[in-house]
């Protein structure tokens, strides 16, 4: 079966958020390939100097299956950042402990809170907010509810 992970893009910030993400997973990024370290192809256009330094491509591993990865946007390349909503990145979690514990950490400075941590009729714990860098999240802890949810027709 193929694993699922999420592919963050960023406007320039993405060093900053993974730094950042380290700390609420505890997990170490392995390093990061900068715009600069791409070997010349005389089929793309060159680096631009301001974005040499810029994050070409970085990931973490959130619990050995699963990865965040994640790169800067940059116009050279015929790129466009565009910040919305259009994608989350779902944390299904395995305790009540486990959510309340990402969600406090991930909703630090959130631009926005969709649905505080809380329990719905599917889950005994959800939450949906963007967090400080832009990026959407969900937090879900199903519980005795993804039971009752899975025997329903």
């Amino acid at each position: 079966m193929a694993k699922l992970h999420a592919y963050l893009n960023f406007n320039g910030n993405c060093e900053e958020a993974f730094n950042f993400y380290e700390t609420v997973f505890n997990t170490k990024n392995p390093g990061y390939m900068r715009y600069g370290d791409i070997p010349a192809d005389p089929q793309m256009p060159p680096v631009p100097d301001e974005a040499k330094n810029k994050i070409c491509h970085t990931a973490i591993s959130i619990n050995g299956d699963s990865m965040l990865m994640g790169a800067d946007v940059i116009p050279a390349f015929g790129q466009q950042y565009i910040q919305g909503n259009n994608s989350y990145v779902m944390l299904m979690c395995e305790s009540t402990t486990e959510a309340k514990t990402l969600y406090d950490a991930l909703s630090t400075n959130a631009k926005a809170v969709e649905m505080p941590l809380g329990e719905t009729f599917f889950a005994e714990l959800y939450s949906a907010f963007q967090d400080q860098f832009g990026i959407c999240w969900m937090v879900y802890f199903g519980g005795n509810k993804e039971e009752d949810c899975e025997s329903k027709p």
